[in-house]
C-alpha cells in the first residue's frame, strides 16, 4: 500500500499503529485486493484510533488545565498547577500526524474511484485533524508534511492562518461534493452508520466551530460565514439533535474498546475539582450524579454531598478534613461515549453569535437548547424548573453562555481549553500553588524530535510564531 512507502517521510511525525487499529484494518481490509485500499478501508481505524486518543488526552490534559478534575494527592507540580512538561505535546504530534498520513490515502482512494462521499467525509477528517493540531501548536507543517514519496523529508511550517483558510475552504468543497443518493458501498463507518446526510451535517457543524474559533481575525469574515451556513439549512445543514451529533459509541466488543484497559485508572488517585463541582451543585444540576461520586467524611463512613479539592492548591492533601467526590468509573467502562462533535455546541454556538447579534433568532432560546442537549446526552434529564434557577438561567452575558459551554465540552477531547483561550471564559480560580504566574499555558512547545531533525524550518516557525513558549499565543488568539 502507498501508506506504508509514506512512513519514512514522517519519522519525526510518527509512530506505529495500536493493536486494536490493527484488527480495526483487519476487519476492513477486502483480502482480494490486499495491494490496493478502498476509501472505506482506513475510516473506521481513523473515527475509532483519534477519538480514543482524544477521549485520553480528555483526561490526561484538559480535566487537569481547565479543573474539571485533578491528581489527589498531589504534593507539587502537575498540568493543574500549570507545570506543563517540554514532552507534554509529543503524543498529540505523533497521533495526529499518523492519522493524517492514513486520511491522505483515504482522499487519495476516494478519487481514484470517483466517490464524492468518501472525498468529502476525507476532507472533513483532514479539517478536523489539523485545526486540533494546529490549535494545539500553532504553525505546523500542511502542504509539506507525509509527502515522502515526493522526497520531502523535512517539511516547511504552514502558518496558522494559511492552514484555517485552506481547512475552512476544505469544509465548503467537503459540503458540495455530498450526495446523498449515492450510497457508502465500502463498509459500515462506527460513526454514522453510513448515514450520508449526518456527515454532512457533522462537515457543516465543524465549519461553525472553525469560523467560530477564528473569529477574532476580521480577514476571514468569519461572522458572516456563519450566518450564511445557519441562515440556509437546506444548502449548509448541521446538527439539529442528539441522535445526529458526532458522538462515537464504544461498544466494549472488540475491536471498539474503551481507551482505558482497566477503568480503575481513571479514577485512581483522582478527584473532582471543587470549581467544577461548585457550579453543578449551583445549577442544581442532574450531571452531578452522572459524572461524579458522593464525598466522604475523613474515615470514609458518611457522605457529605458533592465537594472537589482546589485545583493548584499548595501544602499537603491533610488540610482537606474529608475524602472529595471523584469521577464516577462508569464514563471510562464501554459502553460508553467518546465526544467528537455535539448538538449541544452548535446550539452554544448559535447562541454566541444571537448574543453579539451576528444571527436572528433568541440568544435565551438558544442557550436553552444547549443546556438541555448537554444534559440529555449524559443521560440525564433536565429539571422542569432547571431555568427557574438565577445561578443556571441565561442573564444576557458572554461569560454564562460560556459557562455552561464548558459543561457541554466535558470530555471533548481539548475544547474546553481552546475556547477558554478565545474567550477567557470561564472564568477560572488561581491555586496558590499554580505556577507559570497563574496564567493558564495556550499551547505545547514543539516535540524535541522536531526541534532535532528539522531545525531549520523549526527555526523559521518560531520566529514566525514570537517563540516556543507554553506563553506563545497562537494566531486566532491575537
Amino acid at each position: 500500500m502507498k501508506s506504508f512507502k509514506n512512513i519514512i517521510s514522517v519519522l519525526v511525525l510518527v509512530t506505529f499503529s495500536s493493536a486494536c487499529t490493527k484488527e480495526f484494518e483487519e476487519i476492513n481490509t477486502d483480502p482480494n485486493k490486499i495491494e490496493k485500499i478502498s476509501p472505506g478501508t482506513l475510516l473506521n481505524p481513523i473515527i475509532y484510533s483519534v477519538s480514543s486518543f482524544n477521549t485520553s488526552r480528555a483526561d490526561d490534559f484538559t480535566f487537569n488545565i481547565m479543573q474539571n478534575g485533578l491528581p489527589f494527592p498531589s504534593v507539587a507540580g502537575g498540568v493543574h498547577r500549570y507545570d506543563i512538561s517540554e514532552s507534554a505535546g509529543n503524543s498529540t504530534w505523533n497521533t495526529y500526524y499518523r492519522w493524517i498520513n492514513n486520511v491522505k490515502e483515504m482522499k487519495a482512494a476516494a478519487i481514484e474511484a470517483k466517490d464524492p462521499n468518501y472525498e468529502a467525509i476525507a476532507l472533513t477528517l483532514n479539517a478536523w485533524l489539523y485545526s486540533l493540531l494546529s490549535d494545539s501548536f500553532g504553525d505546523v507543517p500542511m502542504k509539506e508534511a507525509v509527502q515522502g514519496d515526493k522526497g520531502i523529508y523535512q517539511p516547511a511550517f504552514d502558518t496558522q492562518k494559511e492552514i484555517y483558510t485552506t481547512i475552512i475552504s476544505d469544509l465548503e468543497k467537503a459540503n458540495a461534493l455530498y450526495n446523498t443518493s449515492r450510497p457508502m458501498i465500502y463498509g459500515t463507518d462506527i460513526l454514522f452508520n453510513n448515514n450520508i446526510s449526518n456527515w454532512r451535517k457533522f462537515t457543516n457543524s465543524l465549519r461553525l466551530r472553525l469560523l467560530l474559533r477564528v473569529s477574532k481575525r476580521t480577514e476571514i469574515d468569519a461572522y458572516g460565514k456563519m450566518a450564511e451556513i445557519i441562515n440556509n439549512p437546506v444548502t449548509n445543514p448541521i446538527f439539529a439533535s442528539n441522535s445526529e451529533a458526532a458522538i462515537l459509541q464504544i461498544t466494549g466488543v472488540v475491536p471498539n474498546l474503551s481507551p482505558w484497559g482497566r477503568a480503575i485508572d481513571f479514577t485512581t488517585f483522582r478527584a473532582t475539582s471543587a470549581f467544577f463541582i461548585d457550579n453543578l451543585n449551583d445549577f442544581n444540576d442532574p450531571r452531578l450524579a452522572k459524572w461524579n461520586t458522593l464525598a466522604r467524611t475523613s474515615d470514609g463512613k458518611t457522605t457529605i454531598g458533592y465537594k472537589g479539592i482546589p485545583s493548584g492548591y499548595s501544602g499537603p492533601e491533610s488540610q482537606f478534613q474529608y475524602l472529595p467526590s471523584n469521577f464516577n468509573i462508569a464514563l471510562a467502562t464501554a459502553p460508553m461515549i467518546s465526544v467528537i462533535l455535539s448538538y449541544a455546541e452548535v446550539e452554544f454556538i448559535k447562541a454566541e453569535l444571537a448574543h453579539l447579534g451576528k444571527i436572528g433568532g433568541s440568544a435565551a432560546t438558544f442557550y436553552q437548547n444547549g443546556v438541555k442537549a448537554a444534559i440529555e446526552q449524559w443521560g440525564a434529564v433536565l429539571p422542569a424548573n432547571y431555568f427557574s434557577n438565577p445561578k443556571a438561567a441565561y442573564n444576557g452575558t458572554l461569560e454564562r453562555i460560556m459557562l455552561q459551554k464548558y459543561y457541554a465540552l466535558f470530555f471533548n477531547d481539548y475544547q474546553q481549553w481552546f475556547e477558554y483561550r478565545r474567550t477567557g471564559f470561564p472564568v477560572l480560580p488561581k491555586g496558590a500553588g499554580m505556577m507559570n504566574n497563574q496564567i493558564v499555558p495556550v499551547r505545547f512547545r514543539y516535540p524535541t524530535t522536531v526541534v532535532t531533525n528539522n531545525n531549520e524550518n523549526y527555526k523559521k516557525a518560531v520566529q514566525s510564531m514570537g517563540g516556543d513558549d507554553i506563553n506563545t499565543k497562537v494566531w486566532w488568539e491575537k
